[in-house]
């Protein structure tokens, strides 16, 4: 199945070299080894991961212009993965992504992309100069999300738009919950053109079966990955894919050196080395477990009154076309109270910390990590809420619309760019929007820089936060008032 030793994990083991040398260290970071740290963050965190945070040279290797290790660490990863190439991203899959846009399009360039991408994505294109397209996905109004977008969709707006230079598509979104990628793969490339993915949530994608197919087994040209989401790489890791001709892998190199730090953390890179080792080696029995325990917590989370977690029975709906079961989608609607409030419970009162909460649901994910015991604590916390709330008389929450996508009269990075006043969000109407505006998590913009702000965006935010949801993206905190293009 690999070509290479995925036992291996070179990079670690050039770490775990200077550390045995017992190195005497004249270089950054300057706390050297630890002795310098502050004691007790030294007493909790342990001197093992500080022996590790090095800084670049030779034994070690570079991130920017790897030769040694790291480069092997990410050929390793490539043939993990089955791609032509992969890169160590320590700015994140949001930097992964932004490097990847700015590898297929610049200034002037159009893009296709969902509505409901994550912020990093209008961020590289901010960065990039191009002129982004958007298509609507499918809305699901009984839990209130949004799934993929359709072939038919990708497919109408190409037809539209055939000077565009790239496809984006997010492979599964945050929910778990993927579209015909394979279809949209075949239908970007009869018009020569990239398809790129954001499977930031896909990284187990492809090590199982029962999982949706990974994006590039379907023929995707490029895709960014967080490896700290499901898989066990630490927070801020992840890697960037590339599987095509159409993609120079030299650009992509390139522009991940002017996005990432130089100083990149040695010990997030060791995390990802081993955790491509751990999900090769043991992905797929590993996999098997989370899956299950997850299923389980679905089964048993539909049986509980109140309480909604979607499964296969939503299969074939639109944009729905293969599901992640490690994701666990908790609608709350039935008891009355919002994804927010069934959050905030379960966090003050029991000590449970969800993903994230929207206006109906709350988000478990599911990984390696979880044990029979923290599934059945999760599920007796349910039990009781909804004995608490159950049948007493709650209004059940009523679907917000999600407002239309606002008509885009300046390109983001222009409007980004511009001169700007402050207005109260109430006088903003009619005026074109110089900053963003999304519920967060999953970071989603209901409003872009360059659009045109409507009252339909206004009451919406309204909604948002007199249910107590994040609402972020002005430099307002209150988000009372937005900045407009002057």
């Amino acid at each position: 199945m690999y070509k290479l030793d995925q036992s291996e994990t070179p990079l670690f083991d050039a770490l775990m070299e200077y550390v045995n040398r017992d190195t005497i260290p004249f270089h950054v970071p300057g706390h050297k080894k630890g002795v310098g740290m502050d004691e007790e963050f030294k007493n909790f965190i342990g001197e093992n991961p500080l022996k590790i945070d090095v800084t670049v040279f030779k034994l070690v290797d570079s991130l920017h212009h790897p030769t040694g290790p790291i480069k092997k660490a990410q050929q390793l990863a490539a043939d993990a993965y089955g791609s032509d190439a992969s890169f160590f991203s320590i700015h994140g899959t949001s930097g992964a992504i932004q490097a990847m846009i700015m590898s297929v399009v610049g200034s002037g360039d159009k893009i296709i992309i969902p509505r409901n991408v994550h912020k990093s994505v209008t961020a590289g294109i901010i960065l990039s100069g191009s002129t982004p397209v958007y298509m609507q996905p499918e809305l699901d109004k009984k839990v209130g999300i949004a799934h993929g977008v359709t072939p038919e969709t990708v497919e109408k707006t190409l037809k539209e738009n055939p000077d565009a230079k790239a496809v984006l598509i997010i492979n599964p979104t945050y929910y778990g919950v993927a579209t015909d990628i394979k279809k949209i793969a075949d239908i970007v490339h009869s018009y020569d053109i990239p398809l790129i993915v954001d499977e930031a949530h896909g990284p187990h994608l492809g090590f199982n079966e029962k999982l949706p197919m990974s994006s590039i087994e379907a023929g995707a040209d490029i895709c960014a990955q967080s490896t700290h989401k499901i898989i066990g790489a630490l927070t801020q890791c992840s890697l960037l894919h590339v599987n095509s001709k159409r993609i120079d892998v030299h650009r992509v190199q390139q522009v991940l050196n002017v996005l990432q730090t130089t100083s990149p953390s040695y010990i997030l890179m060791a995390s990802l080395d081993c955790a491509r080792r751990q999900i090769a080696l043991h992905g797929h029995e590993l996999l098997d477990k989370a899956i299950g325990l997850a299923n389980y917590a679905r089964e048993e989370i539909n049986k509980i009154p109140g309480f909604y977690c979607f499964g296969e029975e939503i299969l074939g709906e639109p944009g729905v076309f293969s599901l992640d079961p490690t994701k666990m989608t908790i609608t709350c609607r039935g008891l009355g109270i919002t994804g927010y409030d069934l959050d905030m419970i379960l966090s003050n009162k029991y000590h449970i910390q969800m993903e994230m909460s929207d206006l109906y649901n709350v988000l478990a994910v599911g990984s390696f990590g979880d044990t029979n015991e923290s599934i059945n604590a999760l599920l007796k916390a349910l039990r009781e809420i909804s004995k608490d709330y159950y049948g007493k008389g709650n209004k059940r929450s009523d679907f917000i619309d999600i407002p239309a996508i606002p008509n885009m009269v300046k390109i983001p990075r222009e409007a980004f760019n511009s001169e700007k006043v402050c207005v109260s969000l109430k006088e903003s109407i009619g005026k074109i929007s110089g900053e963003f505006l999304m519920a967060y998590p999953p970071g989603i913009p209901i409003l872009c820089p360059g659009e045109i702000i409507t009252g339909e965006i206004i009451d919406y935010v309204q909604k948002l936060k007199d249910t107590g949801l994040y609402v972020q993206g002005t430099e307002d905190p209150e988000v009372n008032f937005i900045k407009v293009v002057k």
